[in-house]
């Protein structure tokens, strides 16, 4: 189990020292908003959490859902008044997406979901079984992911516990979940809140403040400050949170600064600035007892309502309720846009796809998996296998179940290819190279078919003269020559000849430098066309010749900065070859974990980028932050007749284990992006 600590990012803690003067001599809040409404008292325990379930046929019958601790959950009208009740445990946190609604349950530490009914009024199970916590529960919020489409829950624990589920529709039409992330804070978090158009999720550690990360489970767990307690805007400590996303006329997020008594409002579309602060004058004329819970909804929901509702759970002893406040009221008093009603979301242009088989995880932690070769078996295609490099610890190879089958503990190797037809002892063999940075040389092996295990057969150390050895690929000529590329971080990539030797081993010959501006690492080359691919990592993916004649002439197939669907870094680059000069580049686009294809053929075009998401049924998560990927268009047996992709996953999350390998059937990617 992986658990990534949280921590602020530089340029926010310093801006908040920086302030710290000013800020601990600012006054509460001086603007007042008063609610259009409250639900009655919770007939049994406290509350300190509600959600409003939107009715897009007719918002003024939409309904809210309010905490009743052990009186479950109840079901308000607009008006206030008690509809229904959905009893459950001990309720402590609710939140909903369309007529989704979950729930948190401390007495049985457990996510219950349920689903709304608008016409009958009732809400029914859809637990497909117990989603048990393992811990002391205090809090929850539901994210529906704008790139895919999956829902996500993130539940909060008293001891700082941060998980994030990926609920998905079990095989009866129920809910299931899995958890694809573990974060864990310094001390005790209640409440979350998390925007479905930004991917942002924003978490109040109650002693310490207000945190941001992005909600996508595959994303780097950084943590970034929005506020702080003492140093910042929020005395004591900060409750519950709210976004409401009104786009670019106005999104904002709002805290309760529960000590001071007052909302804090910041400004979503200026990096969460700090904009203003306001009280709720309650109609008894005090101010709210005991504010906990906040939820907001952007979207107009009756007269009363026209730019939706800011719920704020007043937890007092007796009497708790909800207090609904109109947001248009909000936004004037505090003289700021409400926002849009509909703020336009551009839907994701990637293709989405999921992997049917990943490896096991390899042995050593942090970044240590890196690239993989796949070998095809040539008389029986089940037989094929994944060989691959753990940077940390040797070769690998695995069966097409993910298997391991061979460990070769012979240095740091970096990344690995190979090709069939090399003449040895008097045998054509499949040669394996890697780039073995414990020895700055060039590894060399052979693979036995019927075994799939890998013997070492280089002449000795055969030294690259590289600072570093790093990225790597291999080319066959038309004649039989079997080279080798080998980069160096300087951008030197170095190629070799392979040479056998009489006594059956294999030497390796320099033949050309070719020197890039900056750092290199994936490569491919074509030998049917004579092309070598590179990646410079934060430049383009450059073509040049792979005979050792050519020079060094190059040309960009694509930049970086010209092509919106490429990040840096470029990684890993795979060719899957077709017949008649056709087929696919495949670049693994590191910066926004997708791949991007171009056309083996003419000038390379683009034709699409695909990303690799979880499958919440089969448990196996998607693939982020991919250093290497290798393609093939051979058949690798039944469900993979049209070959396969498989890249490096450099974030397991699901469970959170080291990192591995996956693949995906190349059949997927051709029928999602409509190629032949």
């Amino acid at each position: 189990m992986i658990h990534r600590r949280t921590r602020f990012t530089a340029a926010s803690a310093l801006a908040l020292l920086i302030a710290a003067p000013a800020l601990a001599q600012t006054s509460s809040a001086q603007v007042t908003v008063a609610p259009v409404g409250a639900t009655t008292p919770a007939a049994q325990g406290g509350a300190n959490a509600a959600a409003l379930l939107y009715n897009a046929a007719d918002p003024t019958k939409s309904v809210l859902a309010a905490t009743a601790e052990l009186g479950g959950l109840a079901f308000y009208g607009l008006d206030g008044q008690r509809r229904s009740a959905l009893p459950g445990g001990e309720t402590y946190g609710v939140d909903v997406r369309d007529d989704l609604i979950a729930v948190l349950d401390r007495k049985d530490g457990r996510l219950r979901l349920s689903r709304y009914d608008f016409t009958t009024g009732a809400a029914a199970s859809l637990d497909a079984r117990p989603l048990t916590l393992g811990y002391a529960g205090e809090g929850l919020c539901l994210h529906r992911s704008a790139r895919d489409g999956a829902l996500y829950a993130f539940t909060l624990g008293g001891e700082g516990q941060l998980d994030q589920w990926l609920l998905f529709q079990a095989a009866d039409g129920k809910l299931d979940g899995r958890i694809v992330r573990r974060l864990h804070l310094s001390s005790e978090a209640k409440y979350c809140v998390a925007d479905d158009a930004s991917g942002a999720l924003y978490v109040a550690q109650q002693a310490v403040g207000i945190w941001r990360y992005d909600a996508d489970p595959e994303a780097e767990a950084v943590a970034t400050v929005i506020d702080i307690n003492r140093l910042g805007r929020i005395q004591g400590e900060v409750g519950g949170l709210a976004v409401l996303n009104g786009g670019a006329q106005g999104n904002y997020l709002v805290a309760a600064n529960a000590d001071a008594g007052d909302y804090n409002v910041y400004d979503r579309n200026a990096d969460d600035k700090f904009l203003g602060a306001f009280r709720i004058q309650a109609a008894s004329a005090d101010l709210l007892e005991a504010p906990s819970g906040l939820f907001g909804l952007r979207a107009p929901a009756g007269a009363g309502l026209p730019a939706g509702a800011l719920l704020v759970t007043d937890d007092r002893k007796v009497g708790a309720n909800t207090q609904v406040l109109s947001w248009k009221d909000v936004a004037a008093a505090l003289n700021v846009s409400p926002g849009a009603d509909t703020p336009t979301v551009a839907p994701s242009k990637l293709t989405l796809v999921t992997a049917t088989m990943e490896t096991r995880p390899v042995d050593h932690g942090g970044d240590a998996a890196d690239d993989p070769a796949i070998y095809v078996h040539p008389t029986d295609p089940a037989k094929s296998a994944i060989i691959a490099t753990d940077k940390k610890g040797g070769m690998l190879v695995y069966d097409l179940s993910g298997k391991l089958l061979q460990h070769l503990p012979d240095g740091k190797m970096n990344n690995v290819d190979l090709r069939h037809g090399f003449k040895l002892a008097g045998k054509s063999v499949t040669l394996v190279t890697a780039s073995d940075r414990t020895h700055k040389a060039v590894a060399i092996y052979t693979i036995d078919p019927e075994t799939r295990l890998l013997t070492s057969v280089a002449d000795g150390v055969q030294a690259t003269g590289l600072s570093d050895p790093y990225g790597l690929c291999m080319y066959r000529n038309r004649k039989g020559a079997t080279f080798v590329f080998i980069s160096d971080p300087n951008g030197l990539v170095r190629q070799w000849k392979l040479v056998a030797t009489p006594a059956g081993k294999v030497r390796a010959q320099p033949v050309r430098d070719v020197k890039f501006d900056t750092q290199t690492e994936g490569c491919v080359a074509d030998d049917e066309t004579g092309k070598l691919y590179v990646a410079e990592e934060d430049v383009a993916l450059w073509t040049l010749g792979a005979e050792p004649a050519t020079g060094t002439a190059r040309k960009a197939v694509a930049r970086v900065a010209d092509n919106p669907a490429l990040k840096d870094d470029l990684e890993g680059v795979g060719l899957y070859a077709q017949a008649g000069g056709k087929g696919y580049l495949v670049v693994s686009s590191q910066g926004n974990n997708s791949y991007a294809l171009f056309r083996r053929e003419g000038d390379n075009a683009y034709v699409g980028s695909f990303a690799v998401i979880a499958d919440g049924a089969s448990g196996i998560d998607g693939i982020s932050e991919t250093d290497g990927l290798e393609v093939t268009s051979a058949s690798l047996g039944a469900g993979l007749e049209g070959g396969a992709f498989v890249a490096q996953d450099g974030r397991n999350v699901s469970p959170p284990e080291n990192q591995n390998f996956k693949l995906v059937p190349w059949s997927t990617i051709a029928r999602k992006l409509g190629l032949n």
